[in-house]
């Protein structure tokens, strides 16, 4: 059964913090666990403000998605959870800058608070070609 699983890792992106893969790729979808905006190297930035916590958490989501050998045009679906409505629309401009002309369908679901005091937290699904 898991043959047909490809479990995605790679050091661009931080690693899991706990029982879980950065992707899982099945069946031409790739599906991406939840991005916290922690860097690469594993250091935080949760006292950084909302717009660099989003753009590292997005930098994470596009290293999965290279590592998987996908693009952002190859997002079908974001789901983004930010710790107040009042992010959205600097999350909105941000993302509009990383994806361009693509627009995949999308969620911004508020939350009350994220893991670790974080603002942002973005998870996804993409085609893959593999």
């Amino acid at each position: 059964m898991a043959g047909d699983i490809e479990l995605i890792r790679t050091p661009l992106a931080a690693a899991p913090g706990g029982h879980y893969s950065q992707a899982v790729l099945h069946q031409g979808t790739l599906h991406v666990s939840g991005q916290l905006p922690v860097r690469a190297d594993g250091s935080h930035s949760v006292e950084e403000p909302f717009e660099a916590q989003a753009a590292i958490a997005l930098d994470n989501l596009a290293a999965i998605l290279e590592a998987a050998g996908c693009t952002s045009d190859d997002l079908l679906k974001v789901t983004i959870y930010i710790a107040g409505i009042q992010y959205w629309p600097a999350f909105d401009r941000i993302y509009a800058g990383y994806l361009g002309e693509h627009r995949p369908a999308r969620a911004v679901v508020p939350v009350p608070q994220l893991h670790h005091g974080y603002l942002i937290e973005i998870e996804a699904q993409a085609r893959s070609g593999r």
